[in-house]
Parts: structure tokens; C-alpha cells; sequence
């Protein structure tokens, strides 16, 4: 993730909690941090997911909930005390301190203090001061009005304890600092910016740059908050603090802590959350009091040895950071209880931080167990770095010529070609087209989806002297991995790929934003299409054993003892997610719970000589200590016969806390089901049917200022209201069907009744019936031009048939014409109506009136069989289309009509 990404979400994370709430728990904790040492807690030791013979595991933070630190209990990244009730103070301190008589802060005496402005005429001093506590911060501008309290009351200013400022308004601010240093009796103060909002919602930066040296006469000082400022390093002054034990300095522009940082010994709440920082000082190690530190959503690559002199730390936070490892001397902070460090590139966790015993660890997003990633392939250059010539192609221009000088050619729709210098001796002349995708020769791996036409190079039998890039757009697919796939003429073959954006100035959108592109480097020419899968992790098992973890979630193990195989294979584990909440709806049972789904495949497919240790994390919402073991079912599926068996009872299922362990001696699928359902394999298969499916709906649509122009389309249900609304100026027709299963890649036909046919003949349609292959994400989208059958004279009030296959040839042609009712085939029907032609051959767009429709009402219903019988004596058969597009099944209209046959 980005350091702008981070830093969005740091930003979520330190503004969330109840400011009332914090104060109050920020009291307890200056009540009671000297007489009461954090509670030790029987824990787990937990695994980064590295090998190693300890048996630790790996607790994992819910994905679902936000990234927040257990620190973060304030607005910005930690504690704030500005609500620690003056007798708790005092409490602490022993009454160190007397403060002034503010028997003269009555209404009476107070009102003559004149806050208006910065503050509204209707606020008076009772409003933002009470007590000892001064709340300036909820007015725009309000950190001008501390210097007019203290020229009018000096004295109840002087008590101050609780302080709280906005710096959004900097000469305000200034005046304010000057102020400052007079507070002596100050123990919280929070100086902060986001305070406010602009005219577009955006939060108001906050303008603190420094700290006046003068600064250093808050003794006092316990808690300091001047997050959201501009502040660039440490002020000074603040080393001179000898009570200071909380300083949020959240998102603000730190690139480096002083040597000196070591002399704040009394802090134990340290927040440098959201700023540049590359580096820690060694001298982080003598802030032995401290409890939290907080250093996510920064620049880190490495941490200084000394931070495990850190004897009292509890919890550290690192993530959003570039760690590439952590130090062994963090095996001796004894005392840690919480270490979150995800989203950094990690690909080990030392073994003597696995062995802490209270530590539970959030290791998400990081590439542990992975050998380390080779550098990408460069991103093609601009014109200005490589000085090849440009080549734009329209969509009719499907050849091009590349001579020796190399060329960079740019294809309709976001395609690009790159060819270097050299890779052809002599001009060649080269063609693309893109294909329209077909079943018969399209393969998709198992849970992948297409992403492309199929991009084709011609001519194959081309040979390039040196490499060259092919670029192939594509459409985000959600946490998938992004790859391309090649052609040979039998097979489709997957090449290493690389995304990014296309070049700056070339849109597949006029004034869009560059395609999306996945690109490969080829030899030869081919067929190219771009595909996402779940993602895969691969490892080269040898006779010394090995661990694969998987990179989408590193809970999930496979550990390979030595002298598990002879030759060396490659052994691949795929994981795919699945919704919990999908799977209750499709079993019917609302307590299921399911595992991800495992996928392990291996080169060459053999036996292995020792069983395969496999660990799973257990279904969602079901932990070691709650679970019921006779509603726990593992699963072994066989993907080419798309069986699955209930294996439970003949392997050794061990039940940890969070994790599922068992031993396998072959690769397969296998899935984790918590259920209370019987015959579990029948339903297992049932629903992993239903979960490869998409929820789709059909279109009809009818030009305006053409009606025998039609355009059928079939999209996923989440995308169809947004293509209703972009086509609704230029087309008109019935609302999108009601929603129907589909898989990738499955064939269906959109066939013309009741008096329609196509105007003219296509390869892709037989008998009025056009075939189509669906693909979520692309537009399944044919227009064709209708016209009235052989024999058809007037209006015709025709409709659109959707079957998953063609409607069988011995059919008789009666039977045929009015096939409509939901069988194995059918999907959807569709009005759709062909005005009459004048005598010029123009149609007549003149709506037929009808008399106004009894459609029911609020109380009796709208659509009950009353109203829809006298329907249809007003307008004929014409009744059962409203019905279709008012909801009601083939079914239960054919019934009304039986029903009322003799009206």
C-alpha cells in the first residue's frame, strides 16, 4: 500500500473513539500508572508463519474490522487527559498545589469579559471555561480568545490545568503561544489542527510549525497532543518537560527524531503516527518507561538494536511502514503483549520474537516465507526517454509497419506494442484484431474469470530478435491476481506479467484515464487475453522439506517435513475466499460457517512419502474453546469430478484456538465446514455450484429514433442500474429481467418470438436465435436489426427469449412459437414491440392510446388478480407482458388464464 493509501487510513484510525470517553480512561490511567503495573495474562505465543519448531500460531486481526491501534482510544492516535477531573489531578499529586479562588468567575463578574470576536456574541466565558478547564477548540478561530481571557482574568487563567486549542487560524495561534509559558498549572494541553471543515468537507490543516523556548516552563505537564500541524522536527523545549508521559505528534511532517529524544524519561505514550520518518535515534532505548509507541503510516526500512531496551513496552505499532526485517533484540521486550506490523515487506519474523510469551502478533500483508521479489520489469518508457516513433491505430487500421528503428504502436480500446530497436532486420508488416471470445477455444483454470477479448498477432509464425512487450487492457478484478495468458494453437499458457497504467495522453475513453494494462514480453506472435484468478503461491519442494504460506493469508500452512518426496516438484496452494454470508443463504442453515477453500496442486502429481502437515484457519466465528465437534466437517473435493466427501472421521483433525491442523499424503481440495446439516457432502456440493455462478439480468432495448435496432445485453446485477441509466437518452425497452445463475463461460441464445426476426444473416445466429458466451466482466452486448416474420402485417408485440440452449430442431413449429415456460433451458422472456410503417416506410412512433388502468390500490394491493383480469379485458393478450414486467412467473399467469378461461 501507497504512503498517501496509509495515511487515509491512519487518518480513519486516529479519529476514531468517544472524546469523553478517552479523557475518562486517560484519568484512570494517571491514577493509577504508579500503583499498578499492566495485567499479565496467560497468552499464545504467535507464529509470523516462518518454519520453526516452535508450535506458535499466527493471531490475525479481523479483517473486517478497522486498522486501528488498541492504543488509539482518542480523535487523533492516542490518549487525551483534557477531561481529568481536577481531583483526580490532585489526587496523584498529592495536592502539590493550591490553585487560585474562582468564586470571581461567577456570571456576574464573567460576563463583563467581552469573547466576541474570535468567538460568537452569544458565547461568554461560563461557555468555554469551567473549572480548570479551558475548551477553545470548538470554535473556528477560538485560540485568539486565551489572550483576551488572560487581559481581562489573569488569575483563574493562571489555574488552568486543561487546555485545548485549535490551530487552523495562525496569527490566533501565535498570540495564543505568547500566552503560554504564564500557564504553569497546565497538565494537558492538546494544540491540534482538523479541528474543522472547509466548504467541501475537507478537514483544515492545522498551522504549528514550532514551540516558543519558552515553552519549557510547563513543569507541570503530563499530556501533550500537537497532532495534524506542520511541525518538521522535535521542538526543543519539549526535552525539558520532566513529567511529560503522553505525546501524540500524529501526521504531522517529522523526517527524523533528535539524538537527544532519550531525555523524555518519563513518557510512556509515544504517537509519531502518519509522519515521513526513515529512522529511529539508538537512543529510542533510554525511554525505558514507555509503554506505547506508535510509528505506523511512516518510511521505517529497519529499527535500531536499542529498542529492545524497551523493558516496559506493551504494545508497538509498525505497519504502513518498508521493514524488510526486525531486530533479534526485540526477543527481550519480556513485557510486550501486542505487535502490529502488517503491510510491511517482511518475509521473516526472528525466532526469539516467536518465542515471547504474551506476544499476539497482526502480521497481514506481509510476504512471509517468500523468497524475495525480483525487481518488475520497468514500465514502457515515454517517447521522450526512447525516442521510438509513435504509431496511433484506428479501429479499422488492423495492419502496421515495424522496421529496424523499433516503434511504439497504440491500438483502439488501450492495447500498446512495444518494439524495441533491432528486434526486426528488415520492415515487416504486421496485423492485430481483436477477437470476439468463444467457447470452444477460450480455457479458463478453475475460479478464473476473463478479463479481455483475445488480442490476436499476426502473423504467428514470426520470430522477434529481441524481446517484445505486448500490453493487453483489462478490467479491475476485486483481490484477484492479474495475469496473461498465451495461445499455441492448442493450449493456453500462462507468462509472467506485470501491471500498470498505460501512457500518459492514450485513453481507451476519449479524456479517460489510461487502461489498465497487463503486460508480458513475447518472442512471437500469438493470441493474448488477460485473466484473474485467485492467487497463487508456489514453492520447489526438495528431500529437505520446506513451508508454504500463503501470501493472501498467512494463517493457512502447508509443512513439509524432510524426506517427504525423492525428486524435487513444485507444489502450488491456492486459496479462495468465500462469503460466509452467501454460504448460510444458499444452505439455508443461518449458524453455517466456512473455512477458505484450499486448492493444492503439485508437478509431478506423486504421493508423498510423508503425510503433509496443513494448517486452516478455523470457520469464521468459531474459535477452539466454543467449538462443537460433531458440527465440524472437513471436506476433500475432487475438482474433475466435482464430487466432495466427508473426510472427517478418517483423518487426525487437531484444534488449536484460531487454527484446524490435519495430515495429508495427496493434494487435492479440501474445505472446512461448521454446520449442524446433515448429509453435508450433498449440500457442499450444492453450494459450491451456486458459488462459482453469477446473479446476472438481460436487456432489451430498442434505439428511439430507430425501433428496429436492438440491443441485448447480459450483465452481473450490480452493474445493470448504471448501464440502464448511461443508455436511457438513447434507448428505450422493459425493465432488466429478473435475476438468473450463469457461470463463466456458459453459453447462452437470445431467440425473437411471437412475430420478430432478425433482418439479416449472421454467423452467430441460426433461426432468429443469436448465441452468446457470458463473461462478468465483459458487456456480452449484440445489436441487431428486427424486423415483422414472413407474413406479419401491423404493430408486432413480439418478445425475447433467453435459453441456455438452442430450442431442440424436432420441436413442432406450433409448439416452438409458444415454448415460454420455465424449463431446463429457459432464462427470460422480454417484450417487445415493432410499430407499424407508414407508406413512406417510416415507422409510426405514435403511442396507442389506451383507457386509463384500474391498477389497484394502497390498501387492497396493486397487483392482485382483480385489477390484472380487468386489465386484461382493456388490452387483449397484452396482459401478460404487464404481468412478466410487473413480477408475476410464467406459472402463475398461465394459472390466472386457466383460471379465468371462460371471461
Amino acid at each position: 500500500m501507497g504512503v498517501s493509501a496509509a495515511w487515509n487510513q491512519s487518518r480513519k484510525k486516529s479519529r476514531a473513539g468517544e472524546e469523553d470517553l478517552i479523557e475518562d480512561l486517560l484519568s484512570l490511567k494517571l491514577l493509577y500508572q504508579d500503583t499498578k503495573k499492566p495485567d499479565t495474562e496467560a497468552g499464545t505465543t504467535i507464529s509470523s508463519g516462518v518454519m520453526s519448531e516452535s508450535q506458535t500460531e499466527v493471531v490475525e486481526a479481523d479483517r473486517d474490522a478497522p486498522s486501528v491501534s488498541p492504543s488509539s482510544l482518542m480523535d487523533t492516535c492516542g490518549p487525551s487527559i483534557s477531561s481529568l477531573s481536577s481531583s483526580s489531578y490532585s489526587s496523584t499529586h498529592h495536592h502539590h498545589h493550591q490553585h487560585a479562588d474562582f468564586s470571581s468567575s461567577s456570571p456576574s463578574s464573567s460576563s463583563v469579559v467581552c469573547l466576541t470576536p474570535p468567538l460568537p456574541p452569544s458565547v461568554g466565558v461560563p461557555a468555554v471555561l469551567t473549572d480548570t478547564r479551558l475548551t477553545l477548540d470548538v470554535y473556528l478561530g477560538g485560540a485568539a480568545a486565551l489572550p483576551l481571557l488572560w487581559g481581562s482574568i489573569p488569575e483563574q487563567v493562571r489555574g488552568i490545568q486543561y487546555l485545548r486549542l485549535g490551530s487552523e487560524d495562525k496569527s490566533g495561534l501565535d498570540d495564543a503561544l505568547n500566552v503560554l509559558p504564564y500557564l504553569t498549572e497546565l497538565c494537558s494541553l492538546a494544540i491540534r489542527g482538523h479541528c474543522f471543515f472547509d466548504s467541501q468537507g475537507d478537514p483544515l490543516p492545522g498551522l504549528l510549525t514550532s514551540l516558543p523556548s519558552s515553552f519549557s516552563s510547563l513543569s507541570r505537564l503530563v499530556h501533550l497532543d500537537l497532532s495534524f500541524n506542520q511541525l518538521s522536527s522535535l521542538p526543543s523545549c519539549l526535552l525539558s518537560l520532566p513529567q511529560l508521559s503522553s505525546l501524540l505528534l500524529c501526521h504531522n511532517r517529522l523526517s527524523a527524531l533528535p539524538p537527544d529524544v532519550g531525555q523524555l524519561s518519563a513518557l510512556t505514550y509515544l504517537s509519531l503516527l502518519g509522519n515521513e520518518l526513515v529512522s529511529l535515534p539508538p537512543t529510542i532505548g533510554q525511554l525505558k518507561a514507555l509503554q506505547t509507541l506508535d510509528i505506523s503510516c511512516n518510511l521505517l526500512q529497519y529499527l535500531p538494536e536499542d529498542i529492545g531496551s524497551l523493558k516496559e513496552l506493551v504494545n508497538l505499532e509498525l505497519s504502513h511502514n518498508k521493514l524488510k526485517q526486525l531486530p533479534e533484540s526485540m526477543g527481550a521486550l519480556l513485557s510486550l503483549r501486542k505487535l502490529v506490523i502488517y503491510s510491511n515487506d517482511l518475509r521473516l519474523i526472528p525466532h526469539s520474537v516467536n518465542k515471547l510469551p504474551l506476544l499476539k502478533i497482526d502480521v497481514r500483508d506481509n510476504p512471509l516465507g517468500q523468497p524475495p521479489t525480483p525487481p518488475p520489469l520497468p514500465p514502457a518508457p515515454d517517447k521522450a526517454e526512447t525516442g521510438l516513433p509513435e504509431l496511433h491505430l484506428g479501429f479499422y487500421q488492423h495492419s502496421f509497419c515495424v522496421s529496424s528503428a523499433g516503434c511504439h504502436v497504440f491500438l483502439p480500446g488501450g492495447a500498446e506494442l512495444l518494439f524495441p530497436p533491432g528486434c526486426l532486420e528488415t520492415t515487416k508488416t504486421l496485423e492485430w484484431l481483436e477477437k470476439r471470445p468463444e467457447k470452444k477455444w477460450v480455457q479458463l483454470e478453475e475460479h478464473a474469470t476473463l478479463l479481455s477479448r483475445p488480442l490476436e498477432l499476426r502473423p504467428h509464425g514470426i520470430t522477434f530478435l529481441k524481446p517484445v512487450e505486448v500490453c493487453v487492457p483489462y478490467h479491475r478484478p476485486r483481490r484477484r491476481e492479474v495475469v496473461v495468458q498465451k495461445f499455441d494453437g492448442q493450449t493456453w499458457s500462462i507468462l509472467p506479467t506485470v501491471l500498470r497504467r498505460g501512457s500518459e495522453g492514450h485513453s481507451s475513453h476519449p479524456g479517460g484515464r489510461p487502461a489498465r494494462l497487463a503486460c508480458c514480453t513475447v518472442s512471437q506472435f500469438s493470441w493474448f487475453m488477460a485473466v484473474s484468478r485467485p492467487g497463487k503461491d508456489s514453492c520447489s519442494l526438495t528431500p529437505a522439506g520446506a513451508l508454504l504460506i500463503s501470501s493472501s493469508d498467512p494463517g493457512i500452512k502447508l509443512q513439509f517435513p524432510p524426506d517427504s518426496t525423492v525428486q524435487t516438484r513444485t507444489v502450488t496452494l491456492q486459496v479462495l475466499q468465500v462469503s460466509v454470508s452467501e454460504v448460510q443463504a444458499l444452505c439455508g442453515d443461518p449458524q453455517a460457517s466456512v473455512s477458505p477453500l484450499l486448492c493444492l496442486s503439485q508437478t509431478p502429481n506423486l504421493q508423498f512419502l510423508q503425510p503433509i502437515k496443513v494448517q486452516v484457519p478455523l470457520p469464521s466465528g468459531v474459535t477452539g474453546h466454543t467449538i462443537d465437534m460433531s458440527c465440524l466437517h472437513l471436506l476433500h473435493g475432487d475438482p474433475t469430478a466435482q464430487t466432495w466427501t466427508d473426510i472427517t472421521s478418517e483423518v487426525s483433525l487437531y484444534i488449536t484456538h484460531l487454527y484446524a491442523i490435519f495430515y495429508i499424503t495427496h493434494f487435492s481440495w479440501y474445505w472446512l465446514w461448521y454446520t449442524t446439516q446433515r448429509c453435508v457432502s450433498g449440500v457442499v456440493r450444492k453450494v459450491y455450484q451456486k458459488l462459482k455462478q453469477f446473479k446476472v439480468q438481460f436487456m432489451v432495448l430498442q434505439r428511439k429514433t430507430d425501433p428496429s435496432q436492438v440491443m441485448l445485453q447480459c450483465l452481473p446485477a450490480n452493474k445493470v442500474e448504471s448501464r440502464v441509466q448511461s443508455l436511457s437518452e438513447q434507448y428505450d425497452g422493459p425493465q432488466p429481467s429478473d435475476l438468473c445463475d450463469l457461470l463463466e463461460g456458459e453459453q447462452f441464445f437470445a431467440g425473437f418470438e411471437r412475430g420478430l426476426d432478425i433482418s439479416s444473416e449472421r454467423p452467430d445466429c441460426v433461426g432468429g436465435r443469436l448465441c452468446f458466451v457470458f463473461y462478468s466482466s465483459l458487456k456480452n452486448l449484440k445489436e441487431v436489426y428486427i424486423c415483422p416474420a414472413q407474413g406479419q402485417k401491423g404493430p408486432v408485440r413480439g418478445q425475447v427469449s433467453f435459453y441456455r440452449g438452442e430450442i431442440p430442431e424436432n420441436l413442432p413449429e406450433e409448439v416452438a412459437r409458444k415454448r415460454k415456460g420455465q424449463d431446463s433451458q429457459w432464462l427470460a422472456t422480454l417484450p417487445l414491440k415493432l410499430p407499424a410503417l407508414n407508406s413512406e416506410n417510416h415507422f409510426i412512433m405514435e403511442d396507442l392510446q389506451y383507457p386509463p388502468l384500474n391498477l389497484g390500490d394502497p390498501e387492497s394491493g396493486y397487483l392482485t388478480e382483480a385489477n390484472l383480469l380487468s386489465i386484461s379485458l382493456q388490452i387483449g393478450h397484452d396482459w401478460r407482458v404487464i404481468g412478466i414486467n410487473l413480477g408475476l412467473s410464467f406459472q402463475e399467469l398461465d394459472r390466472i388464464q386457466y383460471k379465468h378461461r371462460s371471461v
